[in-house]
């Protein structure tokens, strides 16, 4: 890829920038990055470097900071924040892509660093650097031993906390866990849903190719499709602005599950922001009604927001906590859907952050949170209805076992097979894992009363 200099220093500012709103705000790394390419006129080439820079510094941060830690004398927390970006933006250009010259890497950082601090502050990311550079030819780093510390071992070769890696080895075994640390670290494709209300699959694959964008349709969903070239996804928005949603693959199969019909009452928990939501109007062929509802005020109107793009007028919206019961809803609903709050451990390959910003103490807050949630839930069902849940996480505790317990409380409640997307045969429960099935990581389960 030839770039001019002034194009990298912008590319490594502006990754800082948002690196900073991550780590330091918050934010998430998708949302944040989008945010600065929608209001940018950055040229291709220039939004595929930003793009790598921010989400490759963003999922390496811990194996970046490893390195960090053997260059800095002084803990990493007494490093400026933006400083201590513009070292990790560096280190992963040095390490991870070769086709940046590493002089580029320190000079350019030398520069950025000098822009946000002093000549000081540049003369110390360049001691860092060079001092990287210097003990990584003289071989001083070293990776923990894998006999010793497998666990160690793998966090740093792939970019993830040790204790996650420690917490996977056991269900997944070596050979396992390498797969999906691996698999985590790919990227991932965008993948969008044909809004079926308008145009279909085929159609809209058409009106893509006529765009000059390269993409195929899913094999897991029906109506999804995955884009593998393109210039840019605002310019399909500007050009057909209301014949897709944005949406993963695994998330499309959910709507199959819930199997809306014309005329129902579909109540839907935790919608936000409208994905499943909508795809549940458009197979209804947006005739019905379904409540949608959230926890949060702002993120109802993106559901709103995101019906009104689509042509959708069957959803309304309501401020719900989900663990708490309404009893003008009791038996009142055809289907319910718990898309529930949970770990997002299914979905690391899409967003970087969670690795880093949540703990083993985090992944207990969510089953007991999940089953208030589909207590509630399954007194909404009418007779003959169908209750269905579903999660982004591989986790089984918030899975499998979660729905285990809640049928031990519930026991005029069973499980309902529901077809595989791709063999076809009937199953129990769908458990899709990232690094067998190659798609991001989900659980869908159906359950009706006895």
């Amino acid at each position: 890829m030839e770039k001019t200099k002034k194009q990298v220093l912008n590319a490594r500012t502006v990754a800082v920038e948002i690196l900073s709103q991550v780590f330091d705000e918050g934010a998430y790394t998708n949302i944040a990055l989008n945010k600065y390419l929608r209001n940018s006129n950055l040229s291709v080439l220039d939004r595929r470097l930003l793009t790598e820079l921010v989400y490759g510094t963003t999922k390496a941060k811990g194996t970046l900071d490893w390195y960090l830690k053997g260059c800095i004398t002084r803990p990493l927390f007494d490093v400026e924040s933006k400083i201590l970006n513009v070292l990790r933006v560096a280190l992963y250009q040095i390490i991870y892509m070769d086709r940046i010259p590493e002089s580029a890497a320190v000079n350019e950082a030398v520069k950025t660093a000098r822009s946000l601090g002093n000549e000081g502050t540049a003369k110390f990311v360049n001691g860092v650097l060079r001092g990287y550079l210097r003990k990584q030819a003289a071989g001083g780093f070293v990776l923990p031993d894998e006999q010793k510390d497998d666990a160690g071992y793998l966090a740093i070769k792939y970019m993830h906390p040790r204790w996650l890696v420690k917490r996977w080895l056991g269900p997944h075994g070596r050979e396992g866990v390498e797969k999906l640390l691996a698999f985590n670290n790919s990227s991932a494709p965008v993948c969008i849903r044909a809004n079926t209300l308008v145009t279909t699959r085929e159609k809209l694959l058409a009106d893509l190719a006529a765009l000059e964008v390269k993409a195929h349709a899913s094999q897991w969903s029906s109506d999804g499709i995955i884009i593998d070239e393109m210039n840019s996804l605002m310019d399909i928005f500007e050009k057909l602005p209301n014949a897709f949603y944005v949406q993963d693959e695994s998330s499309m199969m959910v709507a199959d599950v819930v199997e809306p019909q014309k005329g129902e009452s579909i109540l839907d928990l935790c919608s936000a922001p409208g994905g499943k939501t909508t795809h549940l109007a458009e197979k209804m062929g947006d005739a019905g009604e379904i409540l949608a509802c959230d926890i949060h005020e702002h993120k109802l109107k993106l559901i709103q927001e995101n019906a009104k793009r689509l042509g959708i007028s069957c959803i309304k919206t309501k401020l719900n906590d989900g663990a708490v019961f309404q009893r003008e809803w009791a038996n009142k609903f055809d289907r319910v859907l718990v898309d529930a709050p949970c770990s997002g451990m299914g979905v690391l390959r899409r967003r970087a952050e969670a690795r880093w910003t949540k703990d083993k103490k985090d992944l207990k807050v969510f089953p007991p949170l999940q089953l208030s949630i589909l207590k509630c839930a399954a007194r909404y069902v009418k007779e003959g209805g169908r209750l269905v849940y579903s999660t982004c996480t591989i986790e089984q505790s918030e899975n499998h076992y979660l729905i285990e317990e809640f049928l031990k409380l519930f026991p005029d409640w069973q499980r309902v097979p529901i077809k595989h997307p791709l063999t076809g045969e009937m199953v129990e429960e769908l458990q899709i894992w990232p690094h067998i099935d190659n798609i991001d990581g989900f659980y869908i389960c159906a359950l009706e009363r006895k």
